[in-house]
């Protein structure tokens, strides 16, 4: 056989009858005799209820394909549908790691593969969350990349003075591909809480492309659960997602941990704890729709990439070490950062509701690094009068976990800012004035290096300039 199709493992492809086992007896035997999967183009394959998950090792080409995920009856709204493995074993590694630091560049160390490290330290707690959905945060987490000789390729962006745990994860050589499928999500009616579903596609290996997936979203209605992501990538490496398209989800609300109510965030990509990330050439409907929340969310990344889409949302929640976003169109909420590194912005047309770059007041308005924001289009809503490209909200009174920093450097190269009232701003009131004198008090820009262009249509009877305070 040169490949595997779902039909000879007993899938009827009717769009009522349930394929699941079908499909997963197909990858079963797929992986264990490393063949690839390949589905009919006209077939319809209905996934209802499930009490396992699909392991998928072997490329898979679901071409035209499309899959009916039912969610209006789900026994475990955790359990996936398809989980992308790898058959690379780490039981066998220990790494006597017991601190490490931003400059480390070398461990003495031999390891059979090239390795990702996933770093924490129980004792110290970062990400203590101030607001609506505040909490005690987690413990310091981190990851890297460990060269078979012991090369950090990717270091720490922590400096961690003891290390608790450390989880090694071999990274593949050879890329799995994924490819084609329409997929169409029958949305839950569960009570709108925060009771997250997760019945997607997980990757839990490195170096995987996904191409041309489809995924709608149907029968939301006055009440639901959030989604975690469709596509959800956690402790990889090296995953690249493109040509694919997204639909936002229906914005709930709930009751937050302040006893207020909050709207969920809903996504359809989630990555966590992963390294070298590219989404590209990916779009998705109604991404100015105040209606439906943005498609993408990030925790502990590094190395991320978004090029060439069309999306209403791109957002690090809980750090991100080197961010690009370059040749993209953002919707309504625009970008959402906090982190480490190189913040860069090239050619790209936004409509984010509050600035250009939301530093998030949750996380502090923390940017340890610097921001370079190039060839680059803003249309301010109409309803902000003194916009500010760079926005956020530090009191100084509030403990995240860590320092938190105001950009190191920001440097400006044509930014065409449309729609201005009043008058333009670099940041807004992002800290009071005696942010000396507080408990914990922010780190200020070294640098700024404005080559400035700025173009406000059809209001040439307001006055405007750039704010440097």
């Amino acid at each position: 056989m040169k490949f595997i199709n779902y039909e000879d493992f007993g899938a009827v492809g009717n769009g009522k009858t349930n394929d699941f086992q079908a499909i997963k007896s197909a990858h079963e035997y797929a992986n264990k005799n490393n063949l690839p999967v390949q589905t009919k183009s006209d077939a319809v394959y209905y996934i209802g209820d499930t009490d396992s998950d699909i392991p998928v090792m072997t490329d898979a080409d679901w071409n035209k394909s499309r899959f009916i995920i039912d969610d209006t009856n789900v026994s475990n709204r955790r359990l996936p549908i398809f989980r992308i493995l790898s058959d690379l074993k780490s039981e066998d590694i220990v790494i006597p790691l017991k601190e490490i630091s931003k400059s480390t560049e070398k461990l003495d160390i031999t390891l059979p593969y090239r390795c990702q490290a996933i770093l924490k330290n129980a004792d110290v707690k970062h990400y203590i969350r101030f607001g609506l959905n505040q909490n005690d945060g987690i413990p310091q987490t981190d990851t890297i990349i460990i060269e078979k000789y012991g090369t950090l390729s990717v270091p720490a962006s922590w400096d961690f003075s003891n290390i608790t745990s450390v989880k090694i994860i071999p990274i593949e050589d050879t890329p799995l591909y994924i490819t084609g499928g329409i997929f169409t999500t029958i949305a839950n009616y569960d009570e709108s809480k925060y009771n997250y579903y997760s019945r997607n596609i997980v990757i839990r290996r490195s170096n995987v492309i996904i191409d041309g997936v489809t995924h709608y979203i149907e029968n939301e209605r006055e009440h639901g659960a959030p989604y975690g992501g469709f596509i959800s990538s956690h402790e990889s490496c090296d995953v690249t997602v493109k040509n694919c398209f997204f639909t936002g989800h229906k914005i709930y609300n709930t009751i937050g941990a302040a006893d207020k109510p909050v709207p969920m965030g809903s996504y359809d990509v989630d990555f966590g704890s992963c390294i070298n990330i590219n989404l590209l050439n990916c779009r998705q409907i109604n991404i100015r729709d105040t209606r439906y929340w943005g498609i993408f969310g990030s925790n502990h990344c590094k190395n991320l990439t978004v090029d060439g889409c069309y999306i209403s949302r791109v957002d690090a929640h809980m750090g991100v070490t080197n961010y690009t976003i370059k040749n993209t169109t953002l919707g309504w909420q625009g970008l959402n950062a906090i982190g480490h590194g190189l913040l860069t912005l090239d050619n790209v047309n936004s409509y984010g509701n509050g600035a250009l770059i939301n530093l998030r007041g949750d996380y502090g308005s923390t940017w340890d690094g610097d921001v370079i924001i190039k060839n680059s289009t803003w249309h301010v809503s109409d309803r902000i009068t003194n916009p500010a490209i760079i926005g956020g909200h530090n009191s100084g009174e509030h403990d995240f976990g860590y320092v938190c920093h105001l950009p190191r450097s920001i440097d400006i190269d044509n930014l065409r800012v449309e729609n201005v009232k009043g008058e333009l701003y670099l940041y807004n009131d992002i800290t009071p004035v005696d942010y000396l004198t507080k408990p914990y008090p922010y780190v200020m820009t070294e640098r700024k290096n404005i080559r400035w262009h700025n173009v406000t249509p059809d209001i040439s009877d307001i006055s405007y300039s750039l704010k440097l305070d």
